[in-house]
C-alpha cells in the first residue's frame, strides 16, 4: 500500500486483535501530520463554512480545485473525493496500526435510502426522510438492485475504488441495521408507538431488514475487498481478514431491556453470524442497560463504547463497568482517546492498559503532530508491551 509502511505486520496484529491474542503493545491508530502541514493544523476556514474540512475534521491548505463547491462535489464526485483524500495521505503518516482508508458514505444508515427514504446532504450531516406512514399499507422490505440511491452509491464506490488503486482502502459504507433502519423509514417516535401497539408487525419488519442486509453489503464488499477477502469499515478505522462489520442499535437508548431482547438481540446475533469480524458500537449512557444481552452474543468480537455527543472519551474510570463485562465475555475493546491534552492521554491509557492488558485492546487517538506521534509510540513500546493486565473475570 503506497501510503502505509509495514502493512503486513499491522495485519498480523489486526488478526490477533479479533481473537484477543495480540502480542506487543496494543493496536493503536496514530495518524501524524507531516511537518510541512503542521502550521495549518490550527487554522479556520476563511468563509466560516466546512469547505476546507478534510478527513479528521481539521483545516489544511487544501488546493482550491479540491475544495467542494457544492454537496455534489462533497458526496458524489468520485474524482474530488479521492483527490481530497489523496492530498490527506500525502500530508500525513499512518503509524501504528492506522492505515489509509477512504470513507465514501451517504451518512449513517444508507440502507434506509435503498429501501425508499430520500436523502438530503448538508455540509456537516445527512438527513434521511421518512417514507412510510403505515406499515400495513407499505410493501415488504426487499432487496431492490434498481433503487436509484443504491445504484448511485454503488457506482460511486466503484469509481473511488478504481481511482484509489492499491494506494488505500475504500471503506464499507455505514449501512445500519434492525430498528435504526426502521426509524429512518418511519420516524423514531412513531416507531416506538408501533412497537407498543403492533409488535408483531415490527418484528416482521426487523426480520426483513435482516434478510436483505447482506444482499446489499455483499455488493459493496465485492468491490472493496482486498486480496485475502478483508475489508475496512467506515469511520471506525478497523480492518479484518474477512467480512468485517460494525453493528449497532442506537434506538436501544429509548427501549427497555425486555424490548431489546424481544426486538433486537436475535437480529444482531443473526447479522453477526454472517460476518467474520464484528465490532459492536454502543452509543450513549441509556444504551448501557443492554450490555448483558449484547455480551450473550458470542459472535460479537469487540466492543466500542462512546459516551454520546461531546461526551468524555473512553478512558474514564467510570466506564470500567462496561469494559469489565466485555472482557469477562471474551470481547476485545475499542477505546477512543481524546479527553485532555497529550500528557492526559498517556496517563489515562496507562491505567487502561495496566488493568485490561495489551492483548485485546485497540486505541484510537486524535490526529497529532509527528513529534507527539513518535513520543507516543516510543512510550507505548516501552510501557504497554505484552501487559497481561490485572483484570480477572
Amino acid at each position: 500500500m503506497k501510503y502505509k509502511k509495514n502493512w503486513e505486520e499491522a495485519k498480523v496484529k489486526w488478526r490477533n486483535y479479533w481473537k484477543q491474542q495480540n502480542t506487543g503493545r496494543p493496536l493503536m491508530c496514530v495518524i501524524a501530520r507531516k511537518p510541512e502541514v503542521e502550521k495549518f493544523s490550527e487554522g479556520k476556514p476563511v468563509e466560516g463554512g466546512c469547505k476546507d474540512i478534510i478527513c479528521q475534521g481539521l483545516f489544511y491548505d487544501l488546493p482550491e480545485e479540491l475544495k467542494w463547491k457544492s454537496m455534489e462535489d462533497k458526496y458524489l464526485n468520485a474524482e474530488q473525493i479521492v483527490g481530497r483524500y489523496r492530498h490527506f495521505c500525502e500530508t500525513h503518516d499512518f503509524l501504528g496500526e492506522s492505515f489509509p482508508n477512504l470513507n465514501v458514505d451517504f451518512g449513517p444508515g444508507s440502507l434506509a435510502a435503498y429501501l425508499g427514504s430520500d436523502i438530503s446532504f448538508k455540509e456537516d450531516t445527512v438527513w434521511f426522510h421518512p417514507c412510510i406512514e403505515d406499515w400495513d399499507e407499505a410493501p415488504a422490505l426487499r432487496f431492490d438492485p434498481e433503487n436509484p440511491w443504491f445504484r448511485k452509491h454503488l457506482e460511486l464506490v466503484r469509481k473511488c475504488r478504481e481511482l484509489a488503486g492499491d494506494d488505500f482502502y475504500v471503506d464499507m459504507p455505514d449501512l445500519m441495521e434492525n430498528l435504526d433502519v426502521l426509524a429512518s423509514l418511519k420516524n423514531a417516535q412513531e416507531l416506538l408507538c408501533d412497537m407498543l401497539e403492533d409488535p408483531e408487525s415490527i418484528r416482521e419488519r426487523v426480520k426483513q431488514v435482516d434478510d436483505l442486509y447482506y444482499q446489499y453489503y455483499d455488493r459493496f464488499y465485492d468491490l472493496i475487498r482486498d486480496e485475502e477477502g478483508g475489508n475496512a469499515y467506515t469511520v471506525f478505522q478497523i480492518w479484518g481478514p474477512g467480512r468485517t462489520v460494525k453493528l449497532q442499535c442506537d434506538l436501544s437508548a429509548m427501549i427497555s431491556p425486555e424490548y431489546f431482547r424481544d426486538f433486537v438481540q436475535e437480529s444482531l446475533r443473526k447479522q453477526a453470524q454472517g460476518a467474520d469480524q464484528v465490532l459492536y458500537h454502543l452509543d450513549g449512557p441509556q444504551a448501557i442497560r443492554h450490555l448483558d444481552a449484547l455480551m450473550e452474543i458470542k459472535e460479537i468480537d469487540a466492543l466500542q463504547w462512546t459516551s454520546g455527543d461531546a461526551g468524555p472519551d473512553g478512558t474514564l474510570e467510570e466506564w470500567d463497568a462496561i469494559y469489565d463485562k466485555a472482557r469477562a465475555a471474551g470481547k476485545s475493546l475499542w477505546v477512543k482517546v481524546y479527553s485532555g491534552e497529550f500528557e492526559d492521554w498517556l496517563r489515562n491509557v496507562d491505567r487502561i492498559v495496566q488493568k485490561y492488558g495489551s492483548h485485546s485492546l485497540f486505541l484510537m487517538f486524535p490526529e497529532m503532530s509527528m513529534e507527539q506521534a513518535e513520543r507516543l509510540l516510543e512510550y507505548a513500546d516501552k510501557n504497554w508491551s505484552d501487559v497481561e493486565g490485572t483484570f480477572r473475570a
